[in-house]
């Protein structure tokens, strides 16, 4: 179960985008532009490639907003995804294969 703790601190988030690993899920946590103003956007995917090398269609994203409420949302939703798509996170080893 990822935890609040494992999430750097807002003022990193303001920086740079957070990346972390858990149980064959890969997460992102970053700041982007909205019309409403900044937001923070939780993106998933399926171990073991990197964000960049992973195609958009395996990838799962969500919006909060941009404080410490949104980052324990963020977390939650996380966790909701870990649980609820486990099948998608097992056998993470034999995606090597198909590495280009």
């Amino acid at each position: 179960m990822i935890e609040r703790k494992d999430i750097l601190s807002m003022e990193y988030l303001k920086k740079a985008e957070f990346t972390g690993a858990h149980q064959g899920m890969r997460y992102r946590l970053e700041g982007v532009s909205a019309e409403e103003g900044k937001r923070l956007r939780a993106t998933v995917w399926p171990e073991p490639f990197n964000f960049f090398k992973t195609p958009a269609e395996e990838k799962e994203s969500a919006e909060f907003s941009f404080d410490e409420d949104g980052v324990v949302d963020a977390v939650a939703w996380m966790n909701d995804r870990l649980f609820e798509e486990k099948d998608r996170w097992e056998d993470t080893d034999r995606r090597w294969e198909s590495y280009q």
